[in-house]
């Protein structure tokens, strides 16, 4: 069969995730084997596939595949999170669309439109991972509100508030006012902005004094009900007490004192307004403080304003310091950069609300699980990378109650019950239950007419149970599935949402199972441009991942995302990494149709055995290095490792060493040895590039109906020849430096050069090597037939002293001299001997530097330390023979 002589992504991909669903190989049930899991970090409802998605979804596939190849049960469970914000957003866009408005209809009505438009859009982002390779168990597909999965967050909610951990409670709350909804504090994200600082007039009540307050929101003094000063500053002792007009509505509000002012900010006195403040708030509390809310929940103002109401607030803030002015009580406005809290979901500013919701008692919930925090401080749950554990620790240490109710239809609707006037009367699953419930509290009274709360929870309330939920372990906690694969192994996720969902689970798997949910936590970092931008859709800086697969393929995308993405940093994405995957891809089946298109004639080639013994070798190094790597989940590195061995090993070293001459056969032993070689490297890069090695791999050998390099045994090492890995790399310096040599004399394939080495003393351990092989003590090299052979040598031989005329070199600490037939500029060469020097010397004190950081040399893997120290050994012994070299030349 002729191969095509370009690899196309088009022809393979499609066909062979058919081929891989249809033959059900990504399904997973309970057996004898050691079981892998990933619960996938479950993308929203509402998105399409982004790259940050390309970036996680890539890393847990190479997880999956490696762990499935290493004979593990490997079950990767997909699915999607309801996002209850939104989803919710996006059907009422539908519906405006359609001229309808959510008012118009009822909460069935609006759920009925907001089913049908999940049934219809919610699964394209899982559609779109497939795309991508991900070989998830798609018959676990779930979703948060699955009628299981649901049903657990409603018997969640009623558990914890029988135990204490869930209260409602009036609190200063963030408010989206564009969602129209409450949000946790981690669902608020805070940026710079630069604002007005606004100096307003508090007039002193019957006389002509004032005092000086500043503010960045006039539109919100309406609401003002004190100024409050220290009762240390001195400038405003003398007004304690008395009464200052609130400008525009000329409310009388009293002076008061606290030491929360801070003498030195603004102008000392601050306005008191506790519906719109956190701290006002407390302040309020602490001096019985009426509260007048100004805003409405959409963010216009209210009719308690009494001025510009209906009109959104900042436009109100704009006529507020119009009219100010226009009273004679503005100041002075001055620039001032402060923070703004903008909603995570809708960007909208956040307003501090003052709100009956419902919350999580996180301090109690502590108490009871000091494991979510002991856990992964002592690594019985390990962070990658590990300093992420010391942002978790100062999270946890400065924890606020999780408000859980969302002013929303879409969702788990809270299981909560009131009465005609509405008091709390039960938490129950339904109206039957908590109308027993209240039947229990007081017998004699009638049975009332109950309510359900209107709010929905939290949609993190819902995805902190995921891990359990997807297994059924809340309905049915010992069933054979939650047993077997809880906890799970990995979980790979992005740093930003380590509060909103890693803690969280951590939280509830200790609290309904009593273990942790995950063993390792892999942090990908965030995906920016070149320019170090996130990337964004607003920025038009973030490609369509479709695109780029249709562009590159796959598996070049795959390759292309990892290159660039060591565990916990942010990745400088570059389309041309892409590019070099489809390079790479082609790399491969370029060395497929090179090996497939050669004669096999019978018998063995006794000059190939060393070069099959190497590549064996290397390719067991870098099994070594590969699961090393991946235990430390380094799998950018391990990435490299297995793409280095690939294209400079495997594809431009050994298949020229064992290449047969033009036209002639290559003998079935270096064949046979080839393809068994090969087929290992499609192995070993499956979990990374799954598509074209399955490609390959099926190309290779004959393959059966129902066979896949899925389930073949992942490579383990055997025995590595250290040395002969450093005599193989010493002859490709050589023939490295000989065929630069050739190129600048302008000699033909065709024409021969000679080769000498100076003979350099040889080390005791080196004569009893080669008297142990039957070989004298002058040194030769095992390759010596294809040092001639590729660097197309005439003589090969070894003289005991510098060979004047002649081009030089140096590698492996000898020197080598090239005869072309052409005289050698010695002024050339003595240029040539100082640069190297000197950057040889360069190279040394780089070397050093790193073994004298202790840091360093605590940190690194022994292997890593022992390779520095080679390479110090071997600068040395350069410059002990560039120096000598340089030497005879200035003394001729």
């Amino acid at each position: 069969m002729e191969l095509p002589k370009i690899y196309d992504p088009k022809l393979t991909e499609d066909k062979w995730y058919k081929y891989w669903m249809d033959q059900g190989f990504f399904h997973s049930e309970p057996d004898n084997r050691e079981p892998f899991t990933i619960v996938i970090p479950p993308p929203n409802v509402t998105g399409v596939l982004h790259m940050g998605h390309m970036l996680n979804n890539t890393i847990q596939d190479i997880l999956v595949r490696k762990a499935r190849m290493e004979g593990k049960n490997a079950c990767w469970v997909p699915g999607t999170d309801h996002a209850s914000i939104a989803t919710e957003a996006k059907v009422v866009q539908m519906l405006r669309e359609k001229g309808i408005k959510k008012s118009d209809l009822s909460r069935d009505e609006f759920l009925k439109y907001a089913w049908e438009w999940k049934e219809k859009y919610g699964g394209i982002i899982l559609e779109q991972l497939k795309k991508l390779g991900a070989s998830c168990d798609w018959e676990r597909t779930s979703f948060t509100m699955d009628p299981k999965l649901s049903e657990a967050v409603i018997e969640v909610f009623i558990d914890l508030h029988k135990k204490g951990l869930i209260y409602r409670g009036l609190r200063m709350i963030n408010w989206d006012p564009s969602a129209k909804t409450s949000l946790s504090n981690e669902e608020v994200l805070h940026e710079e902005v630069k604002s007005n600082l606004y100096f307003v007039k508090y007039m002193i009540k019957g006389t002509d004094e004032y005092l000086a307050v500043a503010t960045v929101r006039p539109e919100t003094i309406m609401g003002d009900v004190a100024v409050c000063v220290n009762p240390n500053d001195e400038r405003y002792k003398h007004l304690i007490g008395k009464t200052v007009i609130v400008p525009m509505v000329n409310r009388e509000v009293p002076v008061i004192a606290d030491e929360y002012v801070d003498i030195e900010f603004g102008t000392g006195a601050l306005k008191i307004t506790p519906a719109h403040d956190v701290n006002d708030y407390e302040i309020g509390k602490k001096y019985n403080l009426p509260v007048i809310d100004c805003f409405n929940e959409d963010g216009t103002i209210s009719e308690a304003a009494q001025i510009f109401v209906g009109l959104d607030r900042f436009k109100a803030r704009k006529l507020a310091s119009e009219k100010l002015e226009e009273d004679g009580l503005l100041i002075k406005k001055e620039e001032y950069t402060n923070k703004v809290g903008r909603s995570e979901r809708t960007n909208a500013v956040i307003e501090p609300r003052l709100s009956l919701q419902w919350f999580v008692d996180m301090k109690k919930f502590f108490a009871k699980n000091p494991q979510v925090l002991d856990d992964v401080m002592s690594d019985d749950i390990q962070f990658y990378p590990s300093k992420l554990k010391n942002t978790y620790k100062h999270w946890i240490d400065n924890l606020r109650d999780w408000c859980i109710s969302r002013q929303l239809w879409w969702g788990q609707r809270i299981p909560a019950w009131y009465d005609e006037t509405g008091n709390l009367v039960a938490v129950a699953k339904t109206e039957a239950e908590a109308i027993e419930q209240s039947k229990k509290t007081n017998p004699k009274a009638a049975v009332p007419n109950l309510k359900q709360d209107e709010d929905v929870l939290d949609t993190w309330f819902s995805s902190w149970l995921w891990p359990i939920s997807v297994f059924n372990g809340f309905e049915d906690p010992d069933n054979k599935d939650i047993n077997y694969y809880y906890p799970t192994n990995d979980l790979v996720t992005a740093p930003e949402i380590m509060f909103f969902w890693v803690m969280r689970m951590i939280m509830a798997g200790y609290e309904w199972r009593g273990e942790k949910p995950f063993k390792n936590v892999y942090y990908t970092g965030i995906v920016r441009d070149k320019l170090r931008r996130k990337m964004s859709k607003s920025l038009g800086n973030s490609p369509d991942p479709l695109e780029l697969i249709e562009k590159y393929g796959a598996d070049g995308v795959r390759l292309g995302m990892l290159l660039c993405s060591p565990a916990g940093n942010d990745i400088l994405f570059d389309e041309k990494l892409c590019e070099q995957g489809r390079n790479f891809s082609n790399k491969l089946w370029n060395a497929l149709r090179l090996v497939k298109g050669w004669e096999v004639k019978e018998g063995t080639n006794d000059e190939n055995r060393l070069s099959i013994e190497w590549i064996e070798s290397k390719m067991n190094d870098t099994i070594n290095q590969l699961n090393a790597s991946f235990e430390s989940f380094r799998l950018s590195e391990a990435l490299m490792t297995v793409y280095k061995f690939i294209w400079d090993d495997f594809c431009s070293w050994y298949l020229e060493l064992i290449k047969p001459d033009y036209l002639s056969p290559i003998d079935k032993t270096t064949y046979d040895k080839t393809i068994a070689i090969f087929e290992k490297i499609t192995q070993l890069l499956h979990p990374f590039m799954p598509f074209v090695t399955e490609e390959i791999w099926h190309l290779l050998g004959d393959r059966k109906q129902g066979e896949t390099i899925n389930l073949t045994r992942y490579p383990e090492s055997g025995e590595i020849d250290e040395e002969m890995i450093r005599e193989a790399q010493l002859t490709f310096e050589i023939i490295i430096n000989i065929r630069e040599i050739r190129a600048k004399a302008n000699k033909k394939n065709t024409e021969t050069v000679d080769l000498f080495h100076f003979a350099n003393k040889m080390s005791r351990k080196d004569i009893d090597s080669r008297k142990e092989f039957g070989l004298d003590e002058r040194r030769t090299w095992g390759f010596d037939e294809k040092i001639v052979k590729l660097g197309r040598i005439g003589t090969f031989d070894e003289i005991n002293e510098e060979l004047k005329g002649a081009k030089s070199f140096i590698a492996g600490g000898y020197k080598f001299f090239v005869v072309t037939g052409e005289v050698a500029d010695a002024d050339a060469e003595k240029k040539k001997l100082i640069e190297e020097l000197e950057y040889t010397r360069g190279f040394l004190a780089s070397v050093d530097k790193k073994l004298a950081n202790e840091k360093f040399v605590s940190s690194a893997p022994a292997t890593v330390i022992d390779g520095e120290k080679k390479k110090r050994e071997d600068a040395l012994k350069k410059i002990e023979i560039l120096q000598q070299s340089l030497n005879l030349t200035t003394n001729n």
